[in-house]
């Protein structure tokens, strides 16, 4: 059959172009990610610790966990390790229910019990420090195969402590501290952004505003673990205990199956 017949050709016997087909979009994430879809399908082949890591000699620990820490904060600054200051700090609500989040270690003392950082005393990890005052922080630095873990009673520092440590944060942290209303219901990132632009003028205006309820927290350790992974399962642990008051703390090290 001849193409005129068709209707395929125009009036001077030329063939019209094609209409165009319309494209396709890009496929759900999901169905673009080839293979398995399932968690454990997913970490499959993927053993964590399996890279060269430092080796960790117990038996040269110092006598107290603070020169420890301070020497591995600085390797994990060397190796590159991002926010190594990032810890997550674990309350128990009035129910005895367990809560975690992460939070930025602001000091360790020089022998290692007073372990500081902030929070909004009405959020929910500030309620649940006034009411259950103990804790744990945990540290991971995933580069290094470094973990440190911190256990002990917690104490608020008075207002004026609080008021010195805001003034030292960033003007977003400020910012975003003043905003407040923490874990509370939000109705939509727009209303975030019009009480985030409220707070800054408000801060513009008074440099020195302070969030209400802005709150410096010292854990004072009880113990504080050193845990350094090995690709064989072979992880060193080392255990301070807290033998001595507060103020003048004396430590007993223990070394622990991985």
């Amino acid at each position: 059959m001849a193409a005129e017949d068709e209707g395929l050709t125009g009036p001077d016997g030329a063939r019209p172009a094609p209409e165009a087909q319309p494209q396709p979009g890009p496929a759900p994430l999901d169905e673009r990610r080839p293979g398995p879809k399932s968690v454990p399908e997913l970490l499959l082949g993927r053993p964590p610790m399996a890279r060269p890591l430092p080796s960790f000699d117990h038996e040269a620990a110092p006598a107290e966990p603070g020169p420890l820490f301070v020497d591995w904060l600085a390797t994990a600054l060397d190796a590159g390790v991002l926010d190594p200051q990032a810890f997550t700090l674990s309350t128990v609500d009035a129910d005895g229910m367990p809560d975690a989040r992460v939070l930025v270690l602001r000091d360790v003392d020089a022998a290692g019990t007073g372990w500081n950082f902030s929070a909004a005393a009405d959020s929910p990890k500030g309620c649940q420090l006034a009411q259950h005052p103990a804790a744990a922080l945990t540290v991971y630095w995933p580069q290094l195969g470094r973990q440190v873990r911190v256990r002990g009673t917690v104490e608020r520092a008075a207002d004026l402590v609080a008021a010195a440590e805001f003034a030292t944060r960033s003007p977003a942290a400020r910012v975003g501290a003043l905003v407040g209303r923490q874990s509370e219901q939000l109705g939509g990132l727009a209303e975030y952004d019009e009480a985030v632009a409220v707070a800054r003028r408000r801060l513009e205006a008074t440099p020195d505003a302070v969030a209400p309820g802005h709150a410096v927290y010292t854990l004072w350790a009880h113990e504080v673990e050193f845990w350094q992974g090995d690709a064989q399962r072979r992880h060193v642990r080392l255990r301070y205990t807290r033998t001595g008051p507060v103020r003048t703390p004396e430590w007993s090290r223990t070394l622990l199956w991985p």
